[in-house]
Formats: structure tokens, sequence, C-alpha cells
């Protein structure tokens, strides 16, 4: 099953990597694409749609939707805090996790996104 993730990605390559804010090396953009890319994969393992979103000349970033209330969907980013680490990031600047750990990460998304009844 191809996720939304990755056909977002495929197009991402056809059109050429993409600058992170202010051109930073392949590398990087190339690290954050790929934990970006594992983090949608297990929200939708989870019953959560994550779109891989990389606009030109911005940092790529994952919208992520509850699809029982659409209106419960937030962007994720993924950078580096002050110490050097990377960070999932809401889009308010608070961290969600380590860059490492997608499961805390993909737990705190869906409890943040959770339709309450």
């Amino acid at each position: 099953m191809i996720t939304e993730a990755q056909q977002a990605r495929g197009a991402a390559h056809a059109a050429g990597p993409q600058p992170v804010a202010s051109s930073g090396p392949a590398q990087v953009l190339q690290a954050y694409l790929s934990r970006l890319e594992g983090l949608a994969e297990l929200l939708s393992r989870q019953g959560l749609r994550a779109s891989l979103m990389t606009p030109p000349g911005r940092v790529p970033s994952l919208h992520v939707v509850n699809p029982e209330a659409s209106a419960l969907a937030e962007d994720v980013y993924i950078r580096r805090g002050q110490d050097g680490t990377l960070w999932f990031w809401w889009s308010w600047a608070e961290r969600i996790a380590s860059g490492e750990d997608l499961d805390s990460a993909a737990a705190m998304i869906k409890q943040v996104l959770a339709a309450r009844h």
C-alpha cells in the first residue's frame, strides 16, 4: 500500500530536491524527509491521514488529518533544536517528541487530533 506521503515524496523527487529554509545541504533535507515519511506511515497505520508537503523554498512538513473529524488537522515539522537534536514540532513551535522517537510523536499527534465525543 502506498501512503499519501510516499506519493508526495515521489512527486517531490520528480521535481528535484527542495531547499530547506536557506539552501541547507541535501543530506539534511533527505534526513528530514525520511523521518517525516516514517512518521506518516506510522500515523496512517493508526488511522490518520498524513500528507508530506514539500513547498519550494520552505521547510517540509506533514499535514495530518483525523478522517473522522476533518477539522482536526495540524502541520508537523522536523527541525533541529538549539541543542542540535532533531525534534518533531507543532506549527506553533512547540516540541512534540524527539525526531528519533516516531512512536512517541505518533502517540502525541493522535492524542491531540482525537475526536472528543
